[in-house]
């Protein structure tokens, strides 16, 4: 005895006869999971920025400079080694505020986020804001987020 699909009574029953038909579906689902593993792996990479900003942020309000400078981009820290001199200059601050203003994407996969620091000079009880743009870099082969640097208290000076 032949099994016959279940179907409701009165509404036509579906079929696939053309080729064209199953092949379309099949490149529809396909289509469809390559959609999902996507938004669920960008899902992924911005949960990780998330944390890696938090973090970043956490330290520098903290006064954890050399914890913060772990997390800048390699060939940055390479190419610009920090020196005990240059560790020793954030012992003269307290950041008292450490607020996110905008974030944006930036070129080339890169995430900007705008930030504002207020701190005390230690020294001279003097207090001050300071604008940072944040540029972060993903690492796929590392497979984390990196800073382009630790924020210019002294703008150059």
């Amino acid at each position: 005895m032949a099994a016959v699909p279940h179907h409701s009574p009165g509404l036509p029953m579906p079929t696939m006869t053309s080729p064209f038909k199953r092949l379309t579906a099949r490149l529809l689902v396909a289509l469809l999971l390559v959609s999902v593993t996507g938004a669920a792996f960008a899902d992924k990479k911005r949960s990780e920025l998330d944390r890696s900003q938090y973090s970043f942020s956490a330290a520098i309000r903290w006064a954890d400079f050399e914890g913060a400078w772990t997390m800048v981009d390699p060939e940055v820290r390479k190419a610009k080694p920090m020196t005990d001199v240059d560790f020793s200059r954030f012992e003269q601050i307290q950041v008292t505020s450490y607020r996110d203003l905008a974030v944006m994407p930036g070129p080339d996969g890169t995430e900007l986020r705008e930030i504002q620091i207020e701190l005390v000079n230690r020294n001279t009880l003097s207090q001050r804001r300071v604008r940072f743009t944040e540029i972060w870099r993903y690492d796929a082969e590392a497979k984390a987020w990196w800073i382009a640097g630790l924020p210019d208290f002294w703008q150059g000076k």
